[in-house]
């Protein structure tokens, strides 16, 4: 069976992010979101329930969840920003927890460098910075001097997007791939995220999704995130926990135009996306 185009051409070395070693381009990577915050746009926030949060990231990792992104604060339009030390008092103690439990690497999803290095020396081994390091620049110095992986999204909010959003999506990823290679954080730790939402409209997110292959020219694992989000409830006219099936059309398109790893709210669901996605595009026939 022929490669499709989205996976061709795609050499890149593996990642080490804890104990796991990503193998890009194998299959998918499944990444479960854990919202510590108390306002989540999904409405799945735990708040201070931390044995409810640990519960969840158990089932996640049950389910199929390689990797489990831990959220202090809430990213929706509109919501209000809290300070280093909620963020950090919200999110430390359930890695440390989760750290002595499981042993799938954990993310921590935020755009401060305090939050980052707290949760680092929590046990956390991946940084999701949704912002982009326009909201915290320090940021790629704290994953290069830990040696961990970093997540680079193209946030567009505050700013006015082109006509072409690949075009400039391209030029803002490949601008932050830059930065962060040359303050030394290693080539095979640099994975980046379009940013669906994340400041641009709705015909611009489904064009991302849908040329989502022509960022392979930047040479990177690429994380899609679009669990639930307001596109889908735009399109559908439905609410957040109504959004699974529109959900799995994106992950399963988003796949087959090259995304390496989904972010998602519903993992067991989306694993199984994922695993008869991964069958149509990424196996050579004779290894089902």
């Amino acid at each position: 069976m022929e490669e499709p185009m989205a996976h061709k051409n795609l050499h890149l070395d593996a990642t080490q992010c804890g104990n796991t070693e990503f193998r890009w381009g194998e299959r998918t990577y499944i990444m479960g979101i854990i919202n510590m915050s108390r306002d989540s746009f999904s409405g799945d926030g735990f708040g201070s329930n931390i044995d409810k949060a640990i519960e969840q990231a158990k089932q996640f990792i049950a389910e199929g969840a390689d990797i489990i992104d831990i959220g202090g604060e809430s990213t929706r339009p509109g919501s209000q920003p809290i300070s280093p030390d909620d963020e950090i008092g919200r999110v430390v103690p359930i890695i440390e927890k989760l750290t002595a439990e499981i042993n799938a690497p954990i993310s921590i999803d935020t755009g401060k460098s305090a939050v980052a290095i707290c949760a680092l020396q929590a046990g956390a081994n991946m940084i999701n910075d949704v912002w982009g390091m326009k909201l915290d620049n320090r940021l790629i110095g704290v994953a290069s001097e830990a040696g961990v992986p970093l997540i680079i999204t193209s946030n567009q909010r505050g700013q006015s997007c082109q006509q072409d959003i690949i075009k400039e999506v391209t030029i803002d990823l490949k601008r932050n791939i830059n930065i962060a290679e040359k303050a030394g954080v290693k080539n095979r730790n640099i994975i980046i995220d379009p940013g669906i939402g994340f400041g641009k409209t709705l015909e611009q997110n489904l064009e991302i999704i849908r040329r989502l292959a022509e960022l392979k020219s930047l040479n990177k694992p690429i994380l899609l995130g679009t669990s639930r989000k307001s596109m889908i409830g735009l399109v559908l006219d439905l609410p957040a926990d109504r959004r699974l099936e529109g959900t799995a059309a994106t992950v399963a398109i988003g796949i087959a135009n090259g995304a390496d790893i989904i972010r998602v709210h519903d993992v067991r669901q989306m694993a199984l996306v994922s695993r008869m996605s991964d069958a149509i595009i990424r196996r050579t026939k004779g290894e089902y």
